[in-house]
């Protein structure tokens, strides 16, 4: 099993940094590494599931305090204490004694009664195998996705359905999961003596992990499934029919459940967690359920007066009256004609821009004389 990454070197943030830190520096990373910007680029979209993985732990304040604690005491390598290292030969069941013998040893497990908020789960997650010595034929929950989808303004602000393709990893059809190949003989697995489970211990501590030889089961196939190479899974793409909800904004997150990787063994699905980032648009902004849009004016429109068609997000349209003497920058707000969320709705807000003519026409610029020499302007 490959090392485990630290989390803050993933996202490129302090062990202190704040939340809203790591919200910034997970939103910043995953649009430069998301599938959609980089297709066909297998090391960006593994880069985007390593920072997903990164932002699901230290985005959610349980499972972050969770992790500082099993990081303080150095269950993967880094952190305060001491790092548990490679299985020590011909060791496989049960935990190694430290300095202190066996009195002294423990295991993650334990951390699920130790009132330290089930640092055992949590291990369990990062590491693939949520009991110690737990086998693959046990039913299992499928592979939840956690990833980010950048929605167009009016389908945020309205509502509306946009299609994602996700990959997640499945049980393979071809071997249930058993990782065989069709009639292979099974046989308990020699380094871990059909346990499913190796122990890595240092000092005062110890950690079971999956057997790297037969990936937790307890067997190993005389001859591996040809599909998945005897993983017993396989990385599937799937297409889902996002519903956005209507006033959406930038880190509003929605839950699909059982829309995820299918179970293994029969167990359920898991879930999918959707993340939005709203694109900017070219014509709308947004002040919270307030909807606002620039009206160009020229200095005529804007000295005398003058009637708009403003088209709304439904493409509708109203006419604003534009009062003479009308200065740039000028509010107007029509009432309850932004966007909806619930009961709650907001206003259309319009904002005069005057804009001043680059070039006159010679007539244009004898009448602008005119008027600044009667306004007392040519002084």
């Amino acid at each position: 099993m490959p090392p485990i990454r630290d989390f803050y070197q993933v996202l490129g943030v302090s062990t202190s940094a704040s939340a809203d830190e790591i919200k910034k520096a997970f939103r910043k990373l995953a649009k430069k590494y998301h599938p959609d910007a980089n297709r066909n680029d297998a090391k960006s979209a593994e880069r985007f599931k390593e920072i997903s993985e990164a932002n699901n732990i230290l985005g959610d304040a349980e499972k972050r305090k969770q992790y500082d604690d099993m990081r303080r005491l150095g269950a993967f390598g880094f952190g305060g204490g001491a790092a548990p290292r490679g299985p020590r030969a011909g060791h496989t069941g049960g935990a190694r004694p430290g300095a202190g013998g066996d009195a002294g040893a423990f295991r993650f497990e334990d951390f699920d009664v130790g009132g330290l908020g089930g640092l055992g789960d949590l291990f369990g997650s990062i590491f693939g195998n949520s009991k110690p010595g737990a086998r693959s034929r046990e039913p299992e929950q499928g592979q939840s996705v956690d990833t980010t989808l950048e929605i167009p303004f009016t389908v945020a602000a309205s509502g509306g359905k946009v299609p994602i393709e996700l990959e997640v990893t499945e049980e393979c059809g071809t071997c249930n999961g058993s990782g065989a190949a069709p009639g292979a003989r099974i046989s308990q697995c020699s380094e871990c003596h059909g346990r499913g489970t190796i122990s890595f211990g240092q000092g005062g501590f110890a950690v079971n992990r999956p057997c790297p030889m037969c990936l937790g089961r307890g067997t190993v196939p005389q001859q591996k499934c040809a599909t998945c190479g005897g993983a017993g899974n396989v990385r599937t793409k799937k297409k889902v029919l996002i519903g956005v909800p209507a006033g959406a904004d930038t880190g509003t997150k929605i839950r699909l459940k059982g829309q995820g990787g299918r179970g293994m063994n029969g167990g359920p699905p898991g879930d999918v967690f959707i993340t939005f980032q709203v694109k900017d648009d070219a014509v709308w902004a947004r002040e919270g359920l307030d909807l606002v849009w620039t009206v160009r004016l020229n200095i005529a429109q804007a000295t005398l007066g003058s009637k708009v068609s403003v088209a709304m997000l439904d493409s509708k349209k109203v006419s604003l009256t534009i009062p003479p003497g009308t200065p740039s920058g000028k509010r107007f707000r029509i009432r309850g004609q932004g966007i909806a969320k619930g009961e709650k709705r907001g206003d259309l807000i319009i904002v005069a821009a005057i804009e001043v003519p680059q070039q006159l026409t010679p007539e244009q610029e004898k009448l602008m004389k005119s008027f600044a020499m009667s306004a007392g302007l040519d002084r």
